[in-house]
């Protein structure tokens, strides 16, 4: 039968195998001959890369006019800080900004033009302090720091505080007389009745001025002013800010406008002042001993050669507590690296331990970076300039510059 298998030829069977074969390739051909497409083209749209971290924003700077301290165990307040200047920058302007006087920002770095110390450039801040090695009582003034530093009562056994700003003293001829004497009496607004001396000096250069100088921004008083025992000396603000930090006055003791007017609120009648002379300060941190050097003001005579180690043969007879341990840690003391101290007077706090020894350089290189802001709690509150023009500011440092030598209303 023809429909049967046993009747199918195997030529038959192969034809049927050919086509079946042509069929498939015809399908598969459909894909395998058809062109190739092109590749997507790459975008043109820009790339943007990851953004690099931000840096850790610097810490905000921290007020240096104020501290707690155990004087069983502290002589030393503050740390050594550092800001990056900015654009419109002075070393006057900063030191204010810290509560800081124009020789102590000025000694902390040397070779950086006070008016145009450039953008971006690390300035130290010597707001670490050793204290003056006096009673801490009442007011204690370093004028070879020019600085003063108040110690008001405390409870015994309780942290003690003291409370520093820098100051403008006497130029050479019209020193700061040293002693203890006391606040006698205060006074807001005061007048200023131009010593005789002081007239005729402004008389030689074609400047007359008034007998009477009323209250305001001619005055040279400021708006504040702390009387003592000693005549013809005060303590006052200045209507000449940028002044301050300087040998400027005729041996009155000057502040920041902004200082003045908290010691006027805080300091009660009475209060001794105690005037020292210590262009080395030497201080306990804990078991640490610090030296501080300002260097000798210019009409120092004493024999400041063997530098620190002058106050050691000077301090035979001293028993107090700073000495006594000073003296039982003898062995201890690298006094040539204290007595190095005079020879770069930048007045930042190094320890001159042999077992912890520093060097000002190390001590900047780890101080703490902080923001060029107001610090918060500072006594100023930045609404004006502190800087003035080169001409006025050496006006400041030279013979022209007249100061308040007696008490307004004598």
């Amino acid at each position: 039968m023809v429909n049967s298998r046993a009747d199918w030829k195997p030529a038959s069977s192969l034809k049927y195998g050919v086509l079946t074969a042509l069929l498939l390739f015809q399908l598969s051909g459909c894909s395998l001959l058809r062109p190739m497409s092109a590749p997507a083209p790459e975008s043109t749209a820009a790339v943007v890369p990851e953004a690099p971290p931000s840096p850790a924003l610097k810490p905000q700077p921290r007020a240096s006019h104020e501290f707690d301290f155990y004087p069983s165990r502290d002589d030393v307040v503050g740390q050594v800080q550092v800001v990056t200047t900015g654009p419109d920058d002075t070393l006057p302007d900063l030191a204010r900004r810290f509560n800081l006087g124009y020789e102590e920002i000025v000694r902390a770095n040397p070779g950086v033009d006070p008016w145009l110390p450039g953008v971006g450039r690390e300035i130290v801040l010597p707001t670490r302090f050793v204290l003056p090695d006096a009673p801490r009582v009442g007011l204690v003034v370093n004028i070879a720091a020019m600085r003063l530093y108040y110690f008001p009562p405390h409870g015994a056994g309780q942290a003690a505080k003291v409370i520093t700003h820098p100051i403008g003293i006497g130029k050479v001829g019209w020193s700061t007389p040293e002693g203890v004497t006391q606040i006698q009496a205060r006074v807001k607004d005061p007048f200023w009745i131009p010593p005789l001396s002081v007239r005729k000096e402004h008389h030689a250069d074609g400047d007359e001025l008034p007998a009477r100088v009323p209250p305001g921004p001619d005055n040279p008083l400021g708006a504040y002013l702390l009387r003592l025992g000693w005549p013809t000396y005060l303590i006052h603000g200045t209507n000449k800010p940028y002044g301050v930090g300087m040998r400027s006055s005729h041996g009155c003791i000057r502040l920041y406008p902004e200082d003045i007017a908290e010691f006027y609120k805080m300091l009660p009648l009475g209060t001794s002042v105690r005037v020292v002379n210590q262009p080395y300060v030497l201080g306990w941190d804990h078991e640490r001993l610090l030296a501080q050097a300002f260097g000798s003001l210019s009409d120092d005579k004493r024999d400041w050669e063997k530098g620190a180690r002058q106050l050691l043969d000077h301090s035979k007879n001293t028993h107090t507590p700073l000495w006594q341990k000073i003296r039982a840690h003898l062995a201890d003391i690298d006094w040539a690296a204290a007595d190095g101290l005079g020879k770069v007077t930048r007045g930042v706090p190094e320890s001159v331990m042999k077992a912890t020894p520093q060097t000002q350089d190390s001590v900047i290189k780890s101080a703490l970076r902080v923001q060029n802001v107001l610090p918060k709690g500072a006594t100023w509150a930045g609404e004006e300039r502190s800087s003035a023009a080169s001409a006025q500011f050496q006006e400041v440092l030279g013979a022209r510059e007249s100061a308040p030598d007696q008490p307004a209303g004598r």
